[in-house]
């Protein structure tokens, strides 16, 4: 065999076995299969790590062996097999090249080999070692150190999140990076979590005072809203929605009263004190329910005699009429509870009791005849009653309406005042009693207008005497109305009327009090003194209609 077809047999070196002649010198052939191969300059490499360092062209830099990668979950060992021990892996500076460098041996030009690379004939290869698990690394030397960067080091700062060499199980060199998004959507995540953790432990710190030397006050649990129907929260929760408050409009002046519903229809009933100044003429009424609903009203009907008046609301759904009781059997003593709009405070709730039965009262009015007085015998209170509470219901103990608050008496009044007059409440209220206050209602209701009762005779309202005086005067009206209940009786001019039923009165207002609480048609005994003498007279009501 020729030396050409020697060579082309023979195995081809590594590409790092190749010859590098330095400049100016031939480069020589390879050994053939009968030379001695030259002696490697290194020991093999077990770990077959490429040459590493700056080496010079006659003194290259010994190799620096760098632990393989572990996958992150490790590398199994043969059974029985101990791991090698692991060398910290540190910056080895290249070593120092000497003051005089070794001449070429003679003969040939020696062959420049950058990179010692052993021969395939010079050594067996060791049997592979298990992987050592990687080991920690040291820090990062400083920006300015002398040496050189670490590629193992991770700097988490840097552009991009690059992570370490070969880091997950990646390839050598390549640089596996993050997305920048992802830091910012984890950022976030911690930031939330972090600031509702505060947030929370903040407020139990604000709410149960988690910080020493905080004083927290002990308190009770809200408990139960429900109340006992028969008490006063009870009855307000009841009767509050049916009670409305009224504010009114007209000749000038306006005015603010209460009232309460009385059926389904829309009939509300208030006092005509509080109505007045829109009768006459371009008024307005206004009705706000306790819930905040406001609606229109219109005037059905009014009594000025009777304090009295109703109006009614169109289009309002969802109303809560109050149930009557009977003011017959109410008692002095009874527990009472008064709603209204004391100075335009709508839903007040007062209570008292019943302070006394049958009190003879006149409000309002100015007129020399006593057309515009309103007659009252009246159920008395100390509930609290104010200007505004006009027309507003004076319920029972069982919810049930009993009277009208209508009328004070304020601390300087000489008489009694409308409830919607200025003045405040001393404990003297009065209220119309509902059973003469439904008659009234139905009355105005059904036919606009109201009755009364009468007895057809002219009372002398200056008599200073005891008792009430039928007039002696002929002159402006006559004494005694002809065909008339009190001429039936007997009743003559200048009897004086001592009692009714039995009940004493001591004047002319009371007698026309007391005749107002019954009916048309409605049978009385009066008592009369004639000429210094007692006598009994019995007679039947008569009806008069309101002007």
């Amino acid at each position: 065999m020729d030396e050409g077809k020697a060579r082309a047999s023979a195995p081809k070196p590594h590409w790092w076995h190749r010859r590098r002649t330095p400049e100016g010198v031939p480069p020589q052939p390879l050994a053939g299969p009968g030379d001695t191969p030259a002696a490697p300059l290194h020991a093999p490499d077990p770990y077959s790590t490429p040459p590493y360092g700056r080496p010079g062209p006659w003194a290259p830099a010994p190799p620096v062996q760098r632990p393989a990668l572990t996958p992150p979950q490790g590398t199994p060992l043969a059974p029985g097999a101990t791991p090698p021990p692991m060398a910290p892996a540190v910056y080895a500076p290249p070593p120092a090249e000497p003051a005089t460098r070794p001449q070429p041996p003679a003969g040939p030009a020696a062959e420049h080999i950058p990179y010692p690379v052993p021969q395939p004939q010079a050594a067996p290869q060791p049997e592979p070692q298990p992987q050592p698990e990687p080991q920690p690394q040291p820090h990062p030397a400083p920006p300015n150190s002398a040496l050189p960067p670490d590629p193992w080091a991770y700097d988490p700062w840097a552009v991009g999140g690059a992570l370490p060499t070969a880091a997950y199980g990646a390839e050598p060199g390549k640089r596996v990076t993050v997305a920048r998004g992802r830091i910012v959507v984890g950022a976030a995540v911690v930031a939330l979590v972090a600031g509702g953790i505060g947030g929370g432990v903040g407020m139990y710190l604000e709410r149960d005072g988690g910080v020493a030397g905080r004083v927290t006050l002990p308190q009770s649990g809200a408990g139960s809203v429900d109340r006992a129907p028969g008490s006063v929260a009870g009855i307000a929760a009841r009767a509050l929605p049916g009670v409305v408050t009224i504010h009114v409009r007209g000749g000038g002046d306006q005015s603010t009263g209460t009232g309460f519903v009385l059926d389904k229809k829309g009939h509300i009933l208030t006092n005509n004190h509080v109505v007045q100044s829109a009768a006459s003429g371009g008024g307005s009424i206004s009705v706000t329910f306790n819930g905040g609903q406001t609606a229109k009203a219109d005037l059905v009907g009014r009594d000025g005699g009777y304090d009295l008046a109703v109006i009614k609301v169109s289009g309002v759904s969802g109303l809560t009429p109050l149930p009557l009781g009977n003011s017959d059997s109410v008692r002095v003593g009874d527990s009472v509870i008064a709603i209204g709009a004391p100075f335009d405070l709508a839903g007040t709730v007062t209570t008292g009791i019943i302070s006394a039965k049958g009190r003879p009262i006149t409000a309002g009015g100015k007129k020399q005849d006593g057309g515009d007085i309103s007659y009252v015998d009246a159920l008395q209170t100390d509930a609290p009653i104010n200007p505004g509470n006009s027309g507003g219901p004076l319920m029972d103990s069982q919810a049930r309406v009993i009277g009208i608050n209508s009328a004070i008496r304020s601390a300087g009044d000489s008489e009694s005042r409308g409830a919607g007059g200025q003045g405040g409440s001393i404990g003297l209220g009065f209220a119309i009693p509902i059973n003469s206050a439904r008659r009234v209602a139905e009355e105005l209701i059904n036919t606009g207008k109201a009755t009364h009762p009468v007895i057809g005779v002219s009372l002398d309202m200056a008599y200073a005497g005891d008792g009430a005086r039928v007039n002696a005067d002929g002159s402006k009206a006559p004494a005694v109305t002809p065909g008339g209940p009190a001429e039936k009786a007997g009743i003559r001019a200048g009897d004086v009327i001592k009692k009714v039923d039995g009940v004493p009165v001591h004047a002319a207002q009371e007698l026309i009090v007391k005749i107002r609480g019954h009916r048309p048609g409605d049978s009385l005994s009066l008592t009369l003194e004639r000429e210094g003498r007692e006598q009994i007279a019995r007679l039947t009501l008569g009806s008069a209609t309101s002007g």
